[in-house]
């Protein structure tokens, strides 16, 4: 994108995208002061929009941390379930707190599922209608693979820090247009094994751009969102 273009776009997406409700303000208040990354407003935005979209009702998160993304899917469910998972003890109590499995709060269901969420998920069955992925980069591509199945047709599977944060954009495009960067060594048959944050994106993204089963999409949105809809 044209760095010219950058900073008016970043300006009209905040100027257009939602504004917090006050459990979401709470939370933002403990991420500034805790120096905690969150997805933002102007990607919360786009989480909310997906769920209304999708008439989600059953939805789960690879890496929750205290609830923040959780809370945006929420906004837009008409009941239904948000499945959190967080490694770290204190930022899932967190999530607790401010979520709290209150009906009350979204009208949905809050499930707090502590540990690793690549055990988490094989005690779920699906059909999932949403699926988030802000866990470590590196396992984007195998957290696909194993819930692939449980996505039903058009179903979204949502991917965070596609373009920024921990990731180099620069080697990120050269493996993607390198048609090579991301094969065998990276790709879909491999082991899954890689050793930096941006070659687990690049994984992930050539899995499901190759996929049939998926169209994919990167929204130049925060650090970067990767949409794709199960169209099979």
């Amino acid at each position: 994108m044209d760095e010219r273009t950058h900073e008016p776009l970043g300006r009209l997406l905040r100027a257009v995208g939602p504004s917090h409700d006050a459990r979401q303000s709470a939370m933002l208040e403990h991420a500034v002061a805790d120096g905690f990354p969150t997805v933002g407003p102007e990607a919360g935005g786009v989480l909310r929009l997906l769920a209304r979209l999708a008439g989600a009702r059953e939805v789960f998160e690879f890496g929750s941390g205290f609830g923040y993304s959780a809370s945006w899917f929420a906004r837009g469910m008409d009941g239904g379930r948000v499945i959190l998972t967080e490694y770290d003890v204190d930022e899932l109590a967190l999530a607790r707190e401010f979520l709290g499995g209150d009906e009350d709060a979204y009208g949905v269901d809050f499930v707090f599922e502590s540990g690793d969420a690549m055990a988490a998920i094989d005690r779920y069955g699906g059909p999932f209608d949403l699926v988030l992925l802000d866990h470590e980069g590196a396992r984007y591509a195998p957290a696909l693979a194993r819930v692939r199945e449980k996505l039903r047709p058009g179903g979204v599977v949502v991917a965070d820090n596609v373009a920024a944060g921990p990731v180099d954009p620069e080697h990120l495009v050269a493996m993607l247009e390198d048609g090579t960067g991301a094969g065998d060594d990276l790709g879909r048959d491999a082991s899954w094994d890689v050793d930096t944050e941006t070659e687990g994106i690049a994984a992930y993204l050539d899995l499901v751009r190759t996929d049939p089963a998926f169209e994919t999409l990167v929204l130049p949105v925060d650090e970067g969102l990767a949409v794709s809809v199960r169209v099979d």
